[in-house]
């Protein structure tokens, strides 16, 4: 097979959550722990960082990989969902997996995957943990799927946890309140493994101290003694004020990155404690060997290959898309959009069907002018229909078949001095990255 075949096989006969929905979602190990004895548990090879949550994963497993990379490690990094290509899924020091290495491995082991009938995320999940092992990475940052508990990366025994937030996504298989969503993420918790949690509530903070108790591990709340003390937004990026290592600058520029750079650097500080990376002190001049770390806080994307956490595209108009897809990652873009300076804002939008659309349509700007539309994705919302839920909370635009024609018609529409958004959803993100860039 060509790459092409192999990744449209992959896509198309396996069960795929983030194309399908509900009927891609495989629950439980079982198919899992298969895979994983029959790879001969690769994981085991080689140590790893866990990392759940509902929002800033992708962000801080980057973030984590890049200041390994920094350090001199030899670093695996296995996220999810891919925008362009499947390979940028895995990685190692930024590099995606070959070509060659997805189809032979898909090609090998055909046979027993059609027996067996995993899931496209299972499959994908056993070539990273099996890549990592015969590339022979030092480390690797592993990203949970979707939960916790019952995710297929939960085989894994990590140096260090980190579960960034807790807020409402993926509810029909999660749960319908907080608690019920943070036992399932803390189901990563591990016996004697360390934990950091980047945020809590009041609804959420008990159910992680509980699960840490029953494992006999510290847990580490990463706001109660944040290592950043000030955030300051500027063209270069975020400038941070951090408690021990003075001022640094941070190329991923979205505000709500400010509470991931302090979970981050919390996960830092226990590794710091297992022997890896810097070693923290309570102030600049005693700490060392943090030159690595703020040079990977300025090189995120160059090295690792991140995108779509507010990404500028252009200059002028000034053009900017972000994959946040939930109400709680855009209670964030909402305050970041009221900051850019612009004589017309021009927003291209659509989402997919699982996420709580009226809830983030609350907090789209009024004085916008609107583009909606549907991702190419079989779980895309049609543009009627969100253009229907946005015209009841007083916006105003128009409907578009296409992310392509929309952005087309933003930009045509856009001045100089106009500013042109795009999101609402992974999905569209990819399709204007692949089609519009």
């Amino acid at each position: 097979m060509t790459y092409k075949e192999t990744t449209d096989y992959l896509f198309n006969q396996m069960p795929m959550f983030e194309r399908q929905g509900a009927s891609g979602y495989k629950e439980g190990l079982e198919s899992t722990l298969a895979l994983d004895t029959h790879f001969g548990h690769p994981h085991r090879s080689y140590h790893t960082i866990h990392i759940g949550g509902t929002n800033g994963k992708g962000s801080c497993s980057h973030t984590i990989s890049a200041i390994l990379q920094c350090c001199g490690y030899k670093v695996g990094l296995y996220t999810s969902p891919h925008i362009l290509d499947f390979r940028e899924r895995i990685r190692i020091n930024g590099q995606p997996i070959s070509e060659e290495y997805v189809v032979e491995f898909v090609e090998h082991e055909r046979t027993f995957f059609e027996k067996m009938s995993p899931s496209f995320f299972e499959v994908t999940t056993a070539m990273a943990l099996k890549y990592f092992k015969d590339m022979q990475v030092d480390i690797a940052v592993i990203e949970v799927g979707l939960g916790g508990n019952l995710d297929c990366t939960n085989i894994i025994s990590p140096l260090v946890s980190v579960i960034t937030n807790i807020s409402y996504d993926h509810t029909q298989f999660l749960g319908d309140t907080l608690e019920k969503i943070a036992a399932e993420k803390a189901g990563i918790i591990k016996r004697g493994v360390p934990v950091v949690i980047g945020e809590a509530t009041e609804e959420t903070r008990h159910v992680f101290e509980k699960k840490a108790r029953e494992c006999n591990t510290r847990i580490v709340f990463a706001e109660d003694n944040p290592f950043i003390l000030e955030a300051e937004t500027t063209e270069e990026g975020l400038i941070y004020t951090t408690r021990n290592m003075g001022k640094m600058v941070g190329d991923l520029k979205g505000i709500y990155q400010e509470k991931n750079a302090n979970t981050i650097l919390a996960a830092m500080n226990e590794l710091a404690k297992l022997g890896y990376v810097a070693e923290f002190a309570d102030n600049e001049s005693a700490a060392k060997n943090t030159k690595e770390i703020k040079q990977a806080f300025k090189c995120v994307a160059e090295l690792t290959g991140l995108m779509g956490r507010w990404q500028k595209i252009k200059d002028v108009p000034l053009v900017v898309c972000d994959t946040g897809h939930n109400p709680a990652g855009w209670k964030y873009i909402s305050k970041q959009l009221a900051t850019v300076k612009c004589k017309q804002m021009h927003i291209v939008f659509g989402m997919v069907d699982d996420k709580d659309c009226e809830g983030v349509i609350e907090q789209l700007p009024l004085d916008a002018i609107y583009y909606f539309t549907k991702p190419d994705n079989k779980r895309g919302v049609d543009e009627d229909i969100i253009e229907e839920l946005a015209k009841q909370k007083g916006l105003n635009g128009q409907c578009y078949k296409s992310v392509k024609e929309a952005y087309k018609a933003a930009s045509h529409n856009a001045s100089h001095d106009d500013f042109i958004f795009v999101g609402g959803s992974t999905y569209i993100v990819a399709d204007f990255l692949k089609e519009c860039v």
